[in-house]
Order: C-alpha cells, then sequence, then structure tokens
C-alpha cells in the first residue's frame, strides 16, 4: 500500500463541503461493510480506498493508500472515524419509473433523509424527488444512514411544485388533518409526499395535495419522525401488493 499525501488528505477533506462534492462530482464513504460492498458492488465507481493496518481488512482493489488514525480523523466526516474509508463517484442511476413516487419537501435532517433513502431501497422505489432545499444526499452523514442504498436510489433535486403541477397522479399528502391511512384504500399508482421535520408540507405544496393521509395516534407521543412516518406510510401503499 501507498502512503497518503499530505496534499491527498486536503483534497478529501474538501469534500466535507456540497459545493466541493458537486464540482468533483466525487464523495466519502466509510466503514469496511460499506467499502466491501462498492468495492465488490460498484466497482467503476470506487476511485481509491484508504486503510489502516490495524483494521486487518484484505480489500482487492488496485489503488489502496495507507493511512493512520490521525489520518482517519482528518478524512473522516465523523467524531469517531472508521479505520476505512473510500472515494467514489456521484453514481449514475438509469431513469426507471415507479408505480409510486416519493417527493420530500425541505427534509433538512441528513439521518433522516439517509434513513428514507433505505426505505424507498426497501419497497423497490428507484427515484425520490426532492426539493432544492433538502439535505444534499451525498451528506456523509446521509450516506451513513442509507447503508448502501444510495448506491440504488436516485435522488433527484428540482423545483418540486412544478414537479407536482404537471402530474397527473393522485398526490397524497402526511398531515395531520388528513384521512386516517388505516381506513383508506390507496392506489397502486400516485405520488406520497413528505413534510419538514419540524414544520410539515409547506402551504404551497398542501394546495397541490388531493389526498391528506394521516397516521392516526392511539399512545401519547407528541409526533412521529417524518422517516418513521414515511416507513409506515410506504408500508400501507404497498399492502395490498
Amino acid at each position: 500500500m501507498e502512503r497518503i499525501s499530505k496534499n491527498k488528505i486536503k483534497f478529501l477533506r474538501s469534500l466535507r463541503l456540497k459545493k466541493n462534492r458537486e464540482q468533483e462530482r466525487s464523495f466519502i464513504i466509510e466503514g469496511e461493510k460499506m467499502v466491501l460492498e462498492a468495492v465488490k458492488e460498484y466497482p467503476e465507481l470506487v476511485k481509491e480506498v484508504y486503510l489502516q493496518k490495524s483494521a486487518n481488512l484484505v480489500i482487492n482493489f488496485p489503488t489502496i493508500f495507507e493511512i493512520n488514525t490521525t489520518e482517519s480523523e482528518q478524512i473522516s466526516g465523523f467524531k469517531s472515524p472508521n479505520k476505512c474509508l473510500a472515494l467514489l463517484s456521484y453514481p449514475t442511476i438509469e431513469p426507471q419509473t415507479s408505480d409510486l413516487t416519493l417527493v420530500l419537501d425541505q427534509v433538512q435532517d441528513p439521518g433522516n433523509l439517509g434513513t428514507i433513502i433505505r426505505l424507498a431501497d426497501w419497497f423497490g422505489l428507484k427515484k425520490i424527488v426532492a426539493s432544492i432545499d433538502t439535505a444534499d444526499c451525498f451528506n456523509p452523514k446521509v450516506i451513513q444512514a442509507s447503508m448502501g442504498s444510495i448506491f440504488r436510489v436516485n435522488v433527484v433535486y428540482t423545483e418540486i411544485k412544478t414537479f407536482l403541477e404537471l402530474s397527473d397522479l393522485p398526490i397524497y399528502g402526511a398531515l395531520l388533518n388528513g384521512k386516517n391511512v388505516y381506513k383508506t384504500n390507496l392506489p397502486t399508482k400516485g405520488i406520497l409526499v413528505m413534510g419538514n421535520e419540524g414544520n410539515g408540507i409547506s402551504e404551497e405544496i398542501q394546495n397541490l395535495i388531493t389526498d391528506k393521509l394521516t397516521i392516526p395516534k392511539f399512545g401519547q407521543a407528541e409526533s412521529l419522525n417524518v422517516s418513521m412516518a414515511t416507513g409506515i406510510l410506504l408500508s400501507e401503499f404497498f399492502r395490498s401488493r
């Protein structure tokens, strides 16, 4: 293994910023499981691997740089850095259509977005349509929470108001004053809109929703996390399939 250079570390640190990731069309993944999956399943995306000797890990890849603990800390986007990291190109996922389209309106927490990407992958959704101000899907915390699903789900950032206005499908939205989702006959084709963690779906998007849904509360919890709510609603949409 070749030792990593200071210039390389400086470049990798720069990818913590969204503007630099977009300019280079590159991002970092961390952890043995994710790196091994990327090398095995998506080798065309992997540019370089960075590995501590103490990881005792055998990776079959031509470009591996040796790093130490300090260098891991300098590269990593986490307080507790991993011993194994990799630099990847942005994936190009072939456009595919699904009967159900998931739309995100200002979902800003990276952990929530990563979990929602993982949920989409679980239910076979190949695309998520997200508002411009939704968290960056290549943020390190999003990548980590997605657990590899970022390789299989295309997150498209666009003006969702225009996207919804052009659709002739029923538009379902998660709102407090909606119909009980457990007592609603849901279609196989449609759009599901999920809103911001604190404010829900914005007013201009609410005006475009044709069918309001709510998850009824039976206990005392104040609210549901948006990723949890997304999982429940997706499950209901897929119940009869």
